[in-house]
């Protein structure tokens, strides 16, 4: 039976007077493949953040990652030490040094492994700042799946790839992680990938629906009322 991972009763997240969160009530639990959609400002972005935190705060113990939508990346480091950033708390302060240094083979050769996955194992130790905004955006998926969890958060994880690629990276992230939580620009995506869509309209929950039964005219009236 899935346990509870999330119970929001009328979450109301504000910035100064600006409102980005409000009444929104929802249920998630482990196991979940969940695609946020919306238009731009819906508050999907926020949402993240707030589960985000929230996870931090109740499940500590409870290993997740997640993908920002700037990626979050130090363009002055390779891509191999940017992957290794993303299990850097894991591991003590002299492991951490050795392997920033001169790697172990092991762990060399499990970030090779994900960059396979992703098309980069060529750039490996090609310096962040050269890459193009894709190959940028995939270094970003590459640490949060090499960080693992139970939780992976991902804000616009394809925004910057071609469709094939797309189609790659969303094989990976919600072939790997028992709960997946990513906000989609592209709807078909979201019908393809996620077992439940939830669609968000000026920061509130406009609907919450399996994805079968996300009609087109409920997206027409999400997009475009």
């Amino acid at each position: 039976m899935a346990s509870e991972l999330f119970n929001l009763v009328d979450e109301k997240v504000a910035y100064k007077t600006k409102i980005a969160l409000q009444q929104i009530t929802l249920k998630i639990e482990r196991g979940e493949k969940i695609a946020l959609i919306g238009p731009s400002g819906s508050g999907k972005t926020t949402l993240l953040y707030c589960l985000h935190e929230k996870n931090q705060s109740q499940n500590p113990n409870d290993e997740s990652a997640f993908v920002y939508q700037d990626y979050a990346l130090v363009p002055q480091l390779s891509v191999f030490h940017n992957v290794y950033i993303g299990r850097l708390d894991r591991n003590p302060v002299g492991t951490n040094l050795r392997n920033l240094v001169r790697p172990q083979s092991k762990v060399r050769a499990e970030i090779e492994s994900v960059l396979k996955d992703l098309d980069l194992v060529e750039q490996i130790n090609q310096r962040v700042g050269t890459l193009s905004g894709g190959q940028q955006q995939r270094t970003a998926i590459a640490r949060a799946v090499y960080r693992g969890g139970r939780l992976f958060l991902a804000d616009e994880p394809v925004a910057s790839i071609d469709i094939q690629q797309a189609e790659t990276v969303l094989d990976l992230i919600f072939g790997r992680t028992e709960t997946v939580i990513a906000s989609l620009h592209a709807v078909n995506f979201a019908r393809q990938y996620a077992h439940r869509i939830i669609g968000l309209r000026q920061g509130r929950v406009f609907f919450d629906s399996p994805s079968e039964e996300v009609t087109d005219d409920m997206l027409n009236k999400l997009y475009h009322r």
